[in-house]
């Protein structure tokens, strides 16, 4: 029903607030007939519901042609008349209906009434494209209960970690005793498929898979999932029942690790999981598990269902009927009965399984040695870590339903996108703002909710969700009003004809022609009626007003408003808009009329248009030469004649020489900033060095570059750099001389080789005659000596070498060993170096 008693404050705060909108109004732009269809449009639009004062006309919607739109923003609504009561305008709204106050505790007189998520219950009345939000909080309480299921894998390859966790009930009790004093433990073991090729199938390896297996011949036959010990305080159990446990066997590497995992999850009442503790899954294997798709390699192509299958015996019994299930099924499970899964796995498999955690919620993974012993700090360490996270989930999302979220943790700063909060206390407190927003409208009466749930809690927050998609007004609906002379429904300020009249106000019957009073409204045969802008009343159009302009025209097809625009700007503020052209003003053309005709932005004074460098397009030069810009492409610092055409002003600004040498015309058309420098630095990339020959053999030197600003700046000397000629007799004599000195150091050259090479030629005769002097002296003549007695062998001495020298060197004719005659300088110094007497000898 249509609530009249809504409050006026309400609108008057939002047609204040709201800021004016300018450019597209959506809402009038939308032809909306009806109040629900205004609503649809947009979140900002409303509906005048506005009671019809005069038969013909409402004085606050127009004249005798023209139609105020009744679908408009409220600000818009209230200016043109409606009253406050009669604007439609619904907007999203959020109620609490159960919000129990946070714990702090979860064991105790109060354990079965823990609450870790405020508030319980909300509703939601959702207006689509109106958002709305609320706040959730999320406690992690202090000693809840905890439920621990450890799951281990029995192939052989495990042995070792059975002996090593077979007092692990007492230990791992023991220390869960300091987090929380009410804990509880369970134990299953898990194979895989008794089935080729996963395991060995031949009669010989029914009851011992290891028959044959030298290293291990005795083990118990293969299994999927066994349960063997339900939740159960009396630790001493657990024990007892891993005593009794013996290692299986099975034939391919993956395990059959998921197929338990998804047992433990579901089979709640078999396993003892408590509604209101903290279930921890441990999951302990050395090995990868086998995935969905893998049951097929043995025939297994129905699909895990996802139901509990333990028979009376507590094992898997549609093991070897269902192939491995999925890891969403997997993860839809676990979240389902609020369970914590640990991945306890050796260090090899640590990639293979962290991965598996981001694909399900809720799941961590932590490194196993290869006996298990650190099984037990494992657990502490998962359950700290998991203990320390807060993630929110949603169940039954809606799909017309958008979510965002904001989470604000311990530090207090919101974190836009989030919805988990890590390095938590227990005990601490976290909130987490929660935007909704509908993007569509269901069939009246349809409610829909969602819940949201942090990860492995069992607390939960319950939405339901509302509607908003008709208005008040429509319950106040009339039929044969007399709004609507008696002839249609009166709805929402409006009038439905029945058939055979027409008008605004049913005011108009049709005649024989059924159609042809409508027909007279459409400007062609399947068209709009009036265009969509305006309402056919008595065979004529009455076209809506718009904001943006005039609607006119025998069928509203016309405005002033809809022409092309050229930067936001209509018929580029250079013509008029008629019936969706634009006509333009004189000197323009052009379908938005940007194109002006004029050249005389092109023109150059004393030079071509664009310089020569480009054409007139639309007033403006459009360069053509690479290289060039400016207005009117008058800036080219590559191009060729760069330096021709700065040239004649350097001459006439510096020199006042050159063709532009007249005052008038060097001023005029030389308006470039010169800077005369002592010295032309040309290092520059960004500028072009020219030069060229002035008077008296002299170079003029100037670079030419474009500031940023567009500014032409040309650096030049001073004075052009001048040289003076060399005397001709100066150079005739540097080149004489310089002839000479090459002959003196060529000569000099020569000299020096020839010295070293006769230098080494006579060393090596040295050589050769000493040698041969030597060879034949030995060979010819030696002259006997006499060794003393007390040395046993011969001995030269001095004498006999001097004998030597003499005969060597004697003149006779029948001497075979004569060379030449001995100088007495030389027989002295040979005395000398054996200590004798030069005079003494020769006697």
């Amino acid at each position: 029903m249509w609530n009249r008693g809504r409050s006026a404050v309400r609108f008057l705060l939002v047609a204040v607030f709201l800021p004016a909108v300018t450019g597209l109004n959506i809402c009038t732009s939308g032809s909306a007939s009806s109040c629900e269809e205004c609503l649809l449009i947009h979140s900002s639009c409303a509906w005048c519901a506005q009671e019809v004062r005069h038969l013909f006309a409402l004085q606050e919607f127009g004249n005798a042609r023209t139609l105020m739109s009744r679908c408009d923003l409220s600000q818009n609504l209230l200016k043109q008349g409606c009253e406050v009561r009669f604007i439609e305008n619904p907007r999203s709204s959020s109620t609490v209906l159960k919000n129990k106050p946070l714990s702090f505790k979860g064991s105790g007189p109060t354990q079965y009434d823990v609450v870790q998520i405020m508030p319980q219950k909300l509703s939601l009345s959702l207006r689509p494209g109106d958002q709305t939000s609320f706040e959730v909080y999320v406690r992690q309480v202090e000693d809840y209960p905890v439920d621990l299921y450890y799951l281990m894998d029995l192939s052989l390859s495990m042995k070792d970690d059975l002996d090593t966790i077979r007092n692990l009930g007492t230990k791992l009790a023991e220390e869960m005793k300091k987090l929380t004093s009410n804990f509880r433990l369970g134990f299953g073991s898990f194979v895989d498929k008794n089935i080729s090729p996963f395991s060995y199938t031949a009669p010989q390896y029914q009851t011992n898979p290891c028959n044959g297996y030298k290293l291990f011949p005795n083990c118990a036959p293969s299994f999927g999932f066994r349960h063997i010990l339900s939740l159960t305080d009396k630790v001493d159990r657990f024990n007892e029942e891993v005593q009794k446990q013996i290692v299986s066997r099975n034939r391919d590497a993956p395990e059959g690790g998921f197929d338990a995992i998804l047992q433990a999850a579901v089979c709640k009442e078999r396993i003892g999981w408590r509604k209101e503790a903290f279930h921890l899954l441990v999951f302990a294997t050395d090995d990868v598990p086998h995935l969905a798709l893998d049951g097929r390699l043995a025939g297994l192509v129905e699909p895990h269902d996802g139901q509990c299958h333990l028979d009376e015996r507590n094992e898997y019994s549609a093991s070897t009927r269902m192939d491995y299930p999925s890891l969403a099924l997997l993860g839809e499970k676990l979240a389902e009965n609020n369970i914590y899964l640990i991945f306890a796995v050796t260090k090899r498999l640590y990639v293979i399984y962290k991965n598996f955690t981001a694909l399900i919620p809720g799941t961590t993974v932590e490194i196993l040695d290869k006996d298990s012993k650190n099984i037990i700090q494992l657990i502490i360490n998962a359950y700290n870590n998991i203990r320390s996270k807060v993630e929110l989930t949603v169940w039954d999302h809606p799909e017309d339903i958008s979510l965002s979220f904001t989470a604000t943790c311990q530090d207090g700063r919101p974190l836009p996108g989030l919805r988990k909060c890590a390095d938590l206390k227990i005990g601490d407190t976290v909130s987490f703002n929660v935007t909704v927003d509908a993007r569509g409208c269901v069939p009246p009466g349809t409610r829909r909710s969602f819940k949201i749930r942090p990860v492995g809690f069992k607390d939960r927050l319950e939405v339901s969700i509302s509607y908003r998609c008709d208005c008040g007004c429509t319950g106040l609906t009339q039929a044969n009003s007399s709004h609507c002379s008696s002839a249609g429904t009166y709805s929402c300020g409006i009038c439905g004809c029945e058939p055979g009249y027409l008008g605004a106000r049913c005011e108009c019957q049709e005649g024989e022609g059924g159609g042809q009073q409508t027909a007279l409204c459409r400007e062609t045969e399947g068209k709009q009626l009036c265009s969509g802008r305006g309402e056919c009343s008595c065979n004529q159009c009455l076209c809506y007003e718009s904001e943006f302009g005039k609607v006119y025209g025998a069928y509203c097809e016309c405005d002033d408003f809809s022409c092309a625009r050229h930067k936001g700007v209509l018929c580029s503020g250079h013509g008029e808009c008629h019936c969706g052209e634009c006509h333009c003003h004189a000197g323009y053309i052009g379908d938005n009329c940007n194109c002006s005709t004029e050249t005389a932005g092109c023109l150059v004074e004393d030079g071509p248009m664009c310089s020569g460098r480009g054409n007139c397009v639309c007033g403006r030069c459009e360069c053509t030469e690479p290289g060039a810009f400016g207005d009117t492409c008058e800036k080219c610092p590559t191009c060729p004649d760069a330096c021709g055409t700065k040239r004649e002003c350097i001459e006439c600004r510096l020199f006042n020489s050159g063709q532009l040498a007249d005052n008038q015309t060097c001023q005029r058309l030389c308006k470039d900033e010169i800077v005369t420098v002592e010295t032309l630095k040309t290092d520059d990339p960004n500028a072009v060095l020219c030069l060229y020959k002035a008077e008296n053999d002299c170079v003029m030197k100037f670079t030419y570059s474009e500031h940023a600003s567009g500014q032409s700046v040309l650096t030049a000397l001073k004075e052009p750099e001048c040289g003076t000629a060399p005397d001709a007799l100066t150079v005739l004599l540097a080149v004489v001389g310089s002839i000479l000195l090459v002959g003196v150091v060529l000569l000099a050259a020569w000299k020096l080789a020839v010295t070293i090479h006769d230098r080494r030629e006579f060393a090596r005769f040295q050589s050769a005659r000493s040698r041969a002097r030597y060879e034949m002296v030995s060979s010819c003549w030696v002259l006997p000596t006499k060794a003393p007695a007390t040395t046993g062998r011969a001995r030269h001495t001095p004498h006999a070498e001097l004998s030597a020298l003499l005969l060597f060197h004697t003149p006779q004719a029948s001497n075979p060993l004569y060379k030449q005659p001995i100088s007495s300088h030389s027989m002295e110094t040979m005395f000398n170096m054996h200590g004798k007497s030069y005079n003494g000898a020769l006697h």
